[in-house]
């Protein structure tokens, strides 16, 4: 009886202090030109240097799995991944003929 009084006791406090943690928080202040400026460059650096992280992870990966198969005497011929195409970039740019 006294376990399950605590245990219902428990669960009401825990149900009290989930409804406050739910308050609403106020709107940011709004942001001036520069601090746009400076988040986006800060995001676009951020996200070079995520890919920069994926692909030296990646190329570890390819090394260690390439390094077991000449271990095993398969050889590994790596696909690398097309360049990017520059053709439909200058396409857009350059006018209709009609």
């Amino acid at each position: 009886m006294q376990t399950t009084f605590r245990a219902l006791l428990a669960a009401v406090v825990m149900l009290a202090a989930s409804g406050t943690a739910m308050a609403k928080l106020p709107a940011p202040p709004p942001q001036t030109p520069e601090q746009k400026t400076e988040a986006a460059a800060k995001a676009k650096a951020a996200a070079d240097k995520d890919a920069a992280e994926l692909a030296a992870a990646q190329n570890r990966v390819a090394a260690v799995y390439i390094a077991e198969q000449k271990a095993k005497g398969v050889v590994v011929h790596p696909q690398l991944p097309a360049a990017p195409a520059a053709a439909p970039a200058a396409a857009a740019k350059a006018p209709a003929k009609k």
